[in-house]
């Protein structure tokens, strides 16, 4: 069913298909048959490509390539009358096909000829079926054409029902141009009735596609629709006496506009590109590049090109439709003047005298032999459907940016495959010994498998002292190999490259290389644990003794190896410790700095039942969900199936239920949040703990005492701990899916939740003030705080403080912000006027209390609850 060739086959079909079919796997190199040959077999590439080449003379190796078949695509149909095969296919690459026999192939094709029809190429399927491909592709198009003529229709009705006046006569330069629309105002419109149009560029596609069918049209025939004070004139409105809707197709518009909103935002985008394609190179803007760039990444001809060429190819490229099936696109000795990508439809491959040799399809490309050899069209290309778009590449700017960087590119292959692609770029120039200056070049990675990308990596790595330059692709991949290359597969690769021998030279030779794949993989070790740091887990670690181990025999009779050795020996050191046992988020804290918490280290958690009885449970950070229900399962001696649950103090209305795979969940609950294991039976008799209400009374009483200065800079003090303790690595861990790459981000996970803590804290004390005048002093001192922690360059806190002082909640009470508006403005002026000082301010006699105070606040986090106190201090007007 996925493949394209058999897209449309009924069901019936397809089973046949497979019943008679046969799974062939062809390596690079093997000639499926030759040109001349009788066929016994018809063909579809389900992966890989082949070659399509023809000669001139009887010798098939005087071949010409003439195109490639990808995958989808179907050949060797000259089976149904016997004739010579038009041409010589060879597997391009590793290549896996279905195969079906001449006898079991003319069976399907005499019992399912009109769905057959329109795969085969002509003359068989197109030329002669009045049922095949050209009236399949018709028939779509028709249908395609008659639901954007309904999708006109029902908004033009929508309109007219809703908004009459958008529809009228307008007058413009003395001239009165009748019942049309602006362009701004039907994308406003547009925005206004749907969910689905996220933006006005969005827009501007949906109304282009109308355009692009002449449902709608410019008044002065222009073809892109422009949000702008530009006329529109629906296509029913062209007559003179266009009949306004009745009240039974105003009725019917309402029921179906949304749903010609959504089939208009999904074929809105390719309209949009259209029309950016039609624009001159020079008038595209950065966001226009933006789009046709991502719409390249799709497109399979241009896979194997870097981000580079890409975007430069996004410059240049050229839109060119054709309406008609049959249309010629070039002849067969034509001059190379352009390069072609098939956008959509499908075109023939036809050569004088053979007759269509073969058929390509969306993704496919061609005309790019007779550019890169300067040599005539190698064969005619023929319009195979209506309607059909290409990208086109003229041959002045494909020789500027793909034959260089062709030129430029390394590619080293296995099995037909690309395991390691390289782009040769121009290095910094290095003085010699005689002080002249050499140019150097540099090969970039571009793409690769893990083992060849790291095989390169160590190749390259520069042991002498004189070039100190850090390599970009070797920091890149020691960063980043988490995500395509665990630790797990990495240190036995590293282990392989360490103990790799030279397979020939002398005895010198092969000590030297030795030594020197040794030193490099040693530098590589290094380099990897000093990145990860506090992020190596215990097989690491292992590892890293192990590796310590094999390096020291190796130094017994490698003594150059002495020097890494000793600094290997003092990395092992530092990262074997013991695991400390720790609790976080919960209960007082001493007055100590914040230290990173590693994904080993041990944590005491309390996991609590439906009865709000709880146990106590000791698992690693790291621990999945799967273990975490474990532990408490033994606690408890449950035999029962648990589930566990994060539950809010918002109750039922926020409750997350964990996957088994999830992992260091403990740090991603939130402020008041606590973890329940239950059935699932259970999990709606789940209520929050009286606790998790958070505090029924303010600390105003020593809160009023502190500095507002004292607080702010503790605040900033607490921050940055938070934020020190959080590694480079965890941000990557967070962006990929820890669960995925089984990493713990809990560093991170407290430093984001402290901004939540902050808001609520805020928002807390404001709300569980009952005098009106001390809330005005509370206004004043959170915004003398949020001003103070600006100049400490805490934009965490600062943030923090003014969305908790945005929040409903306070930003209702009207009354007291009533009361010190005035004065505002003076104070964060004066604030603003304040020099910047990270010193710390004079130790007042509060000043122990103040480091425990900002370190845990007591908040309530349930804007129900909130919403309700702020309600009782100022009651709505009527």
């Amino acid at each position: 069913k996925k493949v394209k060739a058999f897209k449309g086959f009924n069901p019936s079909l397809l089973q046949q298909i497979c019943l008679c079919g046969f799974y062939e796997g062809l390596e690079k190199g093997i000639m499926l048959y030759r040109q001349g040959d009788i066929g016994t077999s018809w063909y579809t590439v389900l992966s890989g490509s082949l070659d399509v080449k023809v000669s001139e003379t009887s010798s098939y190796q005087d071949g010409v390539t003439i195109c490639t078949l990808g995958t989808g695509t179907a050949f060797g149909e000259s089976i149904l009358d016997n004739t010579p095969r038009h041409a010589t296919i060879v597997t391009r690459e590793f290549s896996e096909l279905l195969r079906i026999e001449q006898k079991e192939f003319r069976s399907l094709w005499e019992k399912f000829y009109y769905c057959m029809a329109g795969l085969l190429v002509p003359p068989y399927g197109v030329m002669e079926s009045t049922c095949g491909s050209d009236s399949k592709s018709s028939a779509c198009a028709q249908t395609l054409s008659e639901k954007i003529l309904h999708a006109g229709k029902i908004l033009r009705n929508a309109i007219l029902s809703k908004a009459p006046h958008m529809i009228r006569d307008r007058k413009f330069h003395l001239k009165t141009y009748r019942q049309c629309c602006v362009g701004t105002e039907l994308v406003d419109w547009l925005m206004q009735q749907s969910s689905c149009v996220h933006s006005r560029l969005q827009a501007v596609g949906m109304w282009q596609v109308l355009l692009e069918e002449g449902v709608l049209n410019h008044v002065e025939q222009e073809m892109d629709f422009q949000d702008k004070y530009l006329f529109y004139r629906f296509l029913d409105d062209e007559r003179e006496d266009a009949p306004l809707p009745s009240e039974e197709e105003k009725g019917e518009s309402q029921e179906e506009l949304q749903e010609a909103l959504l089939f208009l935002s999904q074929t809105g985008p390719d309209a949009h590109l259209r029309m950016i394609l039609r624009k001159p190179s020079s008038d595209r803007a950065a966001d226009d590049l933006e789009i046709i760039y991502e719409e390249l990444l799709n497109i399979k001809a241009l896979s194997h090109l870097s981000t580079t060429v890409k975007r430069e190819l996004a410059g240049v490229l050229i839109f060119e439709s054709h309406a008609k099936a049959g249309t010629v696109l070039f002849n067969q000795g034509d001059e190379g003047t352009s390069w072609y990508i098939i956008l959509k439809g499908s075109v023939n491959v036809v050569i004088y005298g053979k007759g269509v040799v073969c058929t390509l399809h969306e993704g496919d490309d061609f005309g790019k032999l007779a550019l890169v050899n300067d040599a005539p069209r190698a064969a005619s290309i023929v319009l195979r459907e209506d309607n059909c778009h290409f990208l086109r590449v003229d041959k002045e700017d494909f020789n500027r940016i793909l034959r260089d960087v062709e030129a430029n590119t390394v590619r080293l292959e296995e099995h037909g495959q690309d395991v390691l692609v390289l782009e040769k770029t121009l290095g910094s120039a290095r003085n010699s010994a005689d002080g002249s200056s050499a140019v150097h070049y540099k090969y970039r990675v571009m793409s690769g498998t893990p083992e060849k990308i790291l095989e390169h990596l160590l190749k390259m790595m520069r042991l002498d002292l004189q070039f100190t330059e850090s390599d970009s692709a070797l920091d890149d991949f020691v960063l980043m190999h988490c995500v395509f290359v665990p630790n797990s597969q990495l240190c036995p690769l590293l282990r392989a490259h360490y103990h790799a021998q030279a397979s020939q030279g002398s005895e010198q030779e092969k000590l030297d290389y030795a030594l020197n794949n040794k030193r490099r993989v040693i530098c590589m070790i290094m380099k990897w644990a000093t990145v990860h740091d506090d992020q190596l887990q215990q097989e690491d670690v292992a590892f890293l003794q192990e590796f310590l181990i094999s390096a020291s025999n190796d130094a017994t009779w490698l003594p150059a190896l002495g020097d890494q050795l000793t600094e290997l020996e003092r990395a092992v050191k530092r990262w074997y410790h013991k695991v400390f046992l720790r609790q976080f988020s919960l209960g007082e804290e001493k007055p100590q700095k914040r230290q990173p918490i590693r994904g080993s280290d041990e944590i005491l958690f309390k996991v609590y039942c439906c009865d709000h009885t709880y146990t106590t449970i000791r698992v690693p950070v790291a621990a999945s969900v799967q273990e975490v229900i474990s532990a408490v399962a033994d606690k408890l001696g449950s035999v029962e199936e648990l589930n566990l649950v994060h539950l809010s103090s918002a109750g039922g209305e926020k409750k997350t239920i964990f996957k088994p795979n999830d992992v260091s969940v403990f740090s991603t609950l939130s402020v008041n949040g606590r973890l329940f294991a239950c059935r699932r039976d259970q999990l709606d008799s789940l209520t929050p703990l009286s606790e998790q209400g958070g505090p029924s009374s303010g600390s105003l009483s020593s809160f009023e005492l502190m500095s507002s200065k004292d607080v702010a800079y503790h605040l900033t003090s607490y921050d940055w701990e938070l934020f020190h303790c959080v590694h480079e690595l965890e941000l990557i861990y967070h962006t990929f899916g820890r669960q995925h790459i089984n990493k713990t981000s809990v560093n991170l996970d407290l430093f984001l939740r402290r901004f939540n803590e902050i808001q609520f804290w805020v928002i807390t004390e404001i709300c569980l003030c009952s005098q009106i005048s001390k809330r005005v002093q509370l206004l004043k001192k959170f915004i003398k705080i949020a001003a103070h922690c600006k100049d400490y360059k805490n934009l965490n806190a600062f943030f923090a403080i003014i969305m908790g002082l945005s929040n409903p909640a306070v930003s209702r009470l009207s009354q007291t912000w009533e009361r010190m508006i005035a004065k505002t403005v003076k104070i964060v002026r004066y604030c603003r006027s304040q020099t910047f000082s990270e010193d710390a301010p004079l130790p007042s006699k509060h000043h122990p209390d103040v480091w425990t105070y900002v370190r845990q606040f007591n908040v309530i986090d349930n804007q129900r609850i909130l919403t309700q106190l702020s309600h009782g201090l100022e009651p709505r007007r009527s």
